[in-house]
């Protein structure tokens, strides 16, 4: 061992961390808050653990998003001096780690080889599928709703059995049919969903001792990053893997946890020592990233939290301006006062990509958008995928899915008449009926459509059809994994994808969109895939086939992007105002922070006040935010909101009331009210009493001065007789 290495990897760190980095005997709890260093941490365990003799190779660092593990592993390889030693550190996604297991354990685990991982829009086409194989209508059962369902069933590790013997009622025993149904549907095509990922790899290594002490022994070091954010699934598959070694060193804050409607299990991280009573707690409190008066604001508002481990918040960075909150007439107004922020930081120095405006729901972007284009401000949404999500994208990944797995009927029905063909619905029906009947993978289905009844014509093209797919499909087999590009520029060309595309471009040539080079940045990124992952090989599982062939690539590359998150799509180096709800802000920090919408029933959000730890998460949120901005934060809510076409008036956010003095804070709707002044407001209606708070827009008043009724209280639903 290099005896400097040590001193050149603590040298950096602040006493409590370099605690957490050389405490590698057994369990370690970080509780790290917001700012306070955690990737140092973790990276510098990683690190200080190889330079003690452990095989890179043994280390296993989980986390929940692509670019969280990309940044681990980036900073990783800057401390280490041998980067081929960094590369064989597997750090990675839950979902990610998930689907190497499946692959690698596949006969174990029950699951095809070749499975597709299903994208949420095929797992909504699947739960139709479902409800209906159910003999249920769709006007009856919305499938984002029975999906969710599903999922918190999958999270717990309840299968489809467990859920009809432990049905109460009509609907959970209805609800349990759809599980079984949703499942058969995914077994057809040989498809896989998010959760699977995560509770077939659980119950894998719960059941399976083999597999469970073969992974055990390969991943003697773990860390997992974003504790806070895990579910059950996710804790039992940390647990059967640590339970021997017990080398387990987990970095969150419960402060952080706001993904409890997601299935993440605050309990988790709250009882840790609970599952390790032999753990050591290292906290830690030193904020690097924001001033005093932000932290001490943030921390003074999270105290009113009970479901948590407290820790003291202090600013590394010292004094700064005072965060302030502006009660705004309505939201055209806040979101006025909002590009007056930015245009104020902006004079400043602040660069655009250094500004963020944040919100609880998409819904609240449209007005903000409207305001910055008419102030021509470079501004970016952050709203999921974009690029994936485009319609000719997800015509080709759906052509790419075929030729991976050709038993993929989700991905079949999407284009089977796209482009047009002559095999429409009617025709595709049969076929889909006569594969049932005679117990026919869809794609036999279609080489002897005839027999279905099919047309001459929509026979012939589904024959032509299959066998394009399964010409894909030996092409893929036979070919070197480099030659994925060329395979996946194949299959958008003889699809007919290229020329289809090709016209519609010629057709609207100035709505700036153009569709042939998306499709031909899909090839693209798959050759630059297989160039990245060729280079990461040495980091694979042990006993993982290597990518050999084009089938291997075009599989992961495949899992690649259905795996990628919503917090994935944001890039830092735009020269533009970010925009983005408060849940995909996490993780991520801004210079100065606009934070919109504090209002009883947005922020809190109205499906939280029946429950004190939804509301609780609901408070945290509100902490992840204010915990984004830097230098400057500014917090706003609309004493008007129009909702549905009406102006109606809000409830100023309890969470206002929390913070403390030293908050500035401004009532903009004086300065409309001039002239006004002997005008006698409306007591606060019942909700608001009930709230323990006061509707300050107790009355509504136009741009005109012109005073209108007395607004309706904006809040749903109002309390019971009983609840009051």
């Amino acid at each position: 061992m290099n005896s400097e290495a040590p001193n050149r990897l603590l040298d950096a760190l602040t006493e409590p961390q370099r605690e957490a980095v050389l405490h590698t005997a057994g369990p370690l709890l970080v509780l790290a808050g917001p700012g306070s260093g955690k990737t140092r941490v973790i990276t510098h365990r990683i690190a200080h653990l190889v330079e003690q003799g452990e095989r890179a190779s043994s280390v296993l660092a989980l986390t929940f998003t692509n670019k969280a593990a990309g940044e681990m592993r980036r900073r990783v390889q800057a401390l280490m001096p041998d980067p081929d030693e960094a590369a064989r550190i597997v750090a990675g996604t839950f979902h990610s780690f998930g689907a190497r297991v499946l692959r690698r354990y596949a006969t174990e685990a029950g699951v095809p080889a070749d499975f597709t991982v299903l994208d949420p829009d095929d797992q909504t086409k699947a739960c139709k599928q479902a409800i209906t194989e159910s003999g249920e209508a769709l006007d009856r059962f919305s499938p984002k709703t029975v999906l969710s369902e599903i999922s918190g069933f999958k999270d717990m590790l309840i299968t489809p059995d467990i859920a009809q013997s432990q049905a109460q009622d009509w609907r959970a025993r209805v609800i349990a049919r759809m599980y079984a149904a949703y499942e058969k549907v995914l077994l057809r095509s040989s498809s896989l969903d998010f959760d699977d990922l995560l509770c077939r790899t659980a119950n894998l290594l719960r059941t399976n001792e083999a597999v469970r002490e073969q992974l055990q022994a390969r991943f003697r070091n773990m860390l997992v990053d974003e504790y806070q954010d895990t579910n059950h699934a996710q804790f039992c598959t940390v647990l059967e893997l640590a339970k021997s070694h017990r080398r387990l060193c987990v970095v969150g804050d419960p402060d952080q946890s706001i993904y409890g409607w997601r299935g993440a299990d605050l309990r988790n991280i709250l009882k840790f020592e609970e599952h390790f009573p032999d753990a050591i707690v290292v906290p830690l409190g030193e904020n690097f990233r924001s001033t005093h008066p932000i932290v001490s604001a943030a921390a003074t508002l999270i105290q009113n939290n009970r479901q948590r481990r407290h820790k003291e918040l202090r600013s590394m960075r010292g004094e700064g301006e005072a965060p302030r909150y502006v009660r705004c007439v309505d939201e055209r107004d806040e979101a006025q006062r909002v590009v007056q922020e930015l245009r104020e930081a902006g004079k400043r120095g602040v660069p655009w990509r250094s500004m963020a405006v944040l919100y609880r729901m998409n819904s609240m972007s449209r007005v903000l958008e409207e305001a910055l284009r008419r102030a021509d401000m470079p501004h970016q949404v952050v709203r999921g995928t974009a690029f994936y999500d485009r319609r000719e994208v997800r015509d080709l990944v759906a052509y790419l899915r075929l030729a991976g797995n050709p038993h993929d009927e989700l991905a079949l029905a999407r284009i089977a008449n796209v482009p047009t063909r002559g095999l429409g619905d009617t025709s595709l029906s049969r076929i889909e009926l006569h594969a049932a009947k005679r117990q026919l993978p869809l794609i036999e289905a279609l080489r002897v459509a005839e027999e279905a009844g099919a047309s001459a014509r929509a026979a012939n093209s589904a024959r032509k059809l299959a066998e394009m797919i399964l010409a894909w499909r030996r092409e893929a087999e036979t070919s070197s994994v480099e030659a994925l590009g060329e395979l996946v520029g194949r299959v958008a060309r003889e699809s007919g994808l290229e020329s289809h595309y090709l016209a519609e471009d010629r057709e609207s040539p100035d709505d700036g969109e153009s569709r042939t080079e998306n499709l031909a940045q899909v090839v693209s990124a798959a050759a630059e895939f297989i160039t990245e992952r060729m280079a990461q090989e040495s980091g694979e599982m042990e006993g993982t086939p290597p990518l050999r062939t084009a089938l291997d690539g075009l599989r992961a590359y495949l899992e690649r992007i259905a795996l990628v998150a919503d917090s994935d799509a944001f890039d830092p180096e735009t020269g533009a105002v970010t925009l983005m709800t408060l849940h995909a802000a996490k993780g991520l920090e801004f210079g100065v922070v606009c934070m919109v919408g504090l209002e009883q029933g947005s922020l809190p959000h109205a499906r939280s006040m029946d429950s004190p730890s939804d509301l609780e998460e609901e408070r945290r949120l509100c902490f992840v935010g204010m915990t984004r901005a830097e230098d400057r934060l500014m917090m706003s809510s609309a004493a008007t909101r129009t909702m549905r076409g009406q102006p109606m008036a809000t409830v100023e956010s309890m969470f206002v009331r929390e913070l403390p003095p030293e908050v500035a804070r401004e009532d903009a709707s004086d300065s409309q009210f001039d002239g006004f002044a002997g005008h006698r407001a409306p007591a606060p209606c019942a909700w608001a009493r009930a709230c323990v708070t006061r509707c300050s827009a107790s009355a509504w008043w136009s741009r005109s001065r012109r005073v209108a009724a007395a607004p309706r209280c904006a809040w749903p639903s109002r309390p019971s007789a009983a609840r009051r």
